[in-house]
């Protein structure tokens, strides 16, 4: 199929990943839109998404939008004359009139064997549901929330050590594959493209505090799962006295243990074993507040280190 004139829409390094893959191909990249800056870090300073980032640094025509509803939107999208607009994890609802401009429509990339984890947060949702694959859908959009047409699939392995980010690194490399042969072969994938099964759908909503606190009665299998998911963006946590510390590597160990859910079982230079409501969390890597992440090991021989065997986490600042 000849080179398309393509728009692009994203904001986070997933959608990034993606929009250098365009750049990379013979197809032409008109247009990208990606979400207004927004604060971060300690300083709360606007900063520009990793995709705005990207289109600065190769000189595209960029557009941050608070929301494209209203026929400004339509107007500006329409005067790029776009084959085809390519979506991946922008974050803003297209509506009808956006989604009707391209010649051969929207295309989005999403980090899920759809109708499976359609919503925004797919790949924190699979790891915590136990999943062992995931994968890209290439579709075609419509109106509702992750649910048009299928018109390619690619199916990723999730390993038992993986976190979010591995796990976001082996989509993103499927879904750069995924989306050059949709576009190449765009006519034929459109004219066989396949519903989704509604009846087989689940959605993937953000994670919250309630996803990110650890409640040591839990299996040490799902708690692993927890921190694997929460790596990067949502990092689960629990209290030791007064500290919120926040668990970002953990494993968990089989085996009957006569601790309380909770308690410290052992502290040394494997870290800290934790007994929980099944089997027991290898705790390896943790971050105390206002410091950076450290090895369990880098703390142990402070004296006012509270991870010591018999001390307890606990689900709430106690007092």
């Amino acid at each position: 199929m000849p080179a398309l004139r393509l728009c692009f829409a994203g904001t986070p390094a997933f959608a990034a990943a993606h929009l250098q893959a365009l750049l990379d191909s013979p197809h032409e990249i008109a247009a990208v839109y990606t979400q207004p800056d927004r604060p971060s870090g300690r300083g709360r300073k606007l900063t520009p998404s990793a995709v705005a980032l990207l289109a600065e640094a190769q000189g595209l025509p960029l557009n941050k939008p608070v929301a494209l509803r209203g026929g400004e939107a339509a107007r500006l999208l329409a005067s790029y004359g776009p084959d085809v607009l390519v979506v991946a994890a922008y974050g803003l609802i297209l509506p009808a009139s956006i989604l009707e401009i391209p010649r051969y429509g929207c295309v989005n990339v999403h980090a899920s064997l759809l109708p499976r984890w359609r919503g925004a947060a797919p790949v924190e949702r699979a790891l915590l549901a136990g999943d062992t694959v995931t994968g890209i859908t290439i579709m075609r959009m419509d109106e509702g929330l992750d649910t048009g047409d299928i018109l390619h699939q690619r199916e990723v392995g999730i390993a038992a050590s993986d976190d979010r980010g591995d796990v976001e690194s082996k989509l993103v490399e499927a879904g750069r594959a995924a989306l050059l042969h949709s576009l190449d072969n765009l006519p034929e994938l459109l004219e066989s493209a396949r519903p989704q099964d509604d009846s087989l759908a689940c959605y993937a909503n953000k994670l919250g505090a309630a996803d990110a606190t650890i409640d040591w009665t839990a299996s040490a299998e799902y708690i692993g799962r927890q921190v694997r998911a929460g790596v990067g963006r949502a990092p689960a946590f629990a209290f030791i006295g007064e500290r919120r510390v926040r668990i970002l590597r953990a494993m968990p160990e089989a085996g009957e243990r006569s601790a309380a859910p909770g308690e410290i079982i052992e502290a040394g230079k494997r870290g800290l074993l934790v007994a929980c409501g099944a089997g027991a969390l290898r705790v390896e890597v943790v971050q105390l507040p206002g410091k950076t992440a450290v090895p369990v090991s880098a703390l142990l021989h402070s004296p006012s280190t509270p991870f010591v065997a018999g001390a307890s986490f606990h689900e709430a600042r106690s007092g």
